[in-house]
């Protein structure tokens, strides 16, 4: 089973308008509709997170499986999404919009290098890496778990979700990718 976030669980992840939990938000938070709900419970088994918290998450209305829709819109929360000043920065780092002439994938390039150096430091070199050999939009968004789980790592889960929350708004961006 595959599980991917909500409109509520994106706002949750940007406002936390719904004050979830905070045992939940790192399930939440790795919840992208790529991985298994089995391959997402291995990472945050360490935090003592299991079935129930993902049970929790479905039946509030943060997550959906993939195979089904979400809720219809009358139902559903919409969540601001907003690219540039407005968003909340984290002790330095950019905050992600696109400048002009800027691409969705120099934006994602840009913002994970920045992140990186500027959360992970040294540690996260290697993962640098990847982001430079990623030449496509699927490539970042597989980079996306093992880049939270190493904020997550290093800054806590503060930090995880105010990145995670605007890493989402630029993968979820339909802009050129040339």
């Amino acid at each position: 089973m595959i599980f991917d976030k909500t409109d509520k669980g994106r706002e949750e992840i940007a406002t936390r308008k719904h004050h979830l939990s905070s045992k939940f938000r790192p399930l939440l938070v790795m919840t992208d509709g790529n991985h298994s709900a089995e391959y997402l419970l291995a990472k945050v088994a360490g935090l003592g997170i299991d079935q129930h918290a993902l049970d929790e998450l479905l039946k509030h209305g943060f997550i959906y499986l993939l195979d089904e829709e979400p809720a219809p819109a009358a139902e559903r929360v919409t969540a601001p999404r907003r690219i540039g000043p407005s968003s909340v920065p984290v002790s330095g780092t950019p905050v992600p919009k696109l400048a002009d002439g800027e691409t969705q994938l120099n934006a994602l390039s840009h913002f994970f290098n920045e992140t990186i150096r500027n959360t992970i430091g040294l540690r996260g070199f290697a993962l640098q890496l990847k982001v430079e050999r990623a030449n496509s939009i699927d490539e970042f968004r597989a980079l996306r778990a093992p880049y939270l789980e190493a904020v997550f790592k290093a800054k806590g889960a503060d930090t995880a979700l105010s990145l995670g929350g605007r890493l989402d708004e630029l993968l979820d961006m339909h802009l050129p990718t040339q």
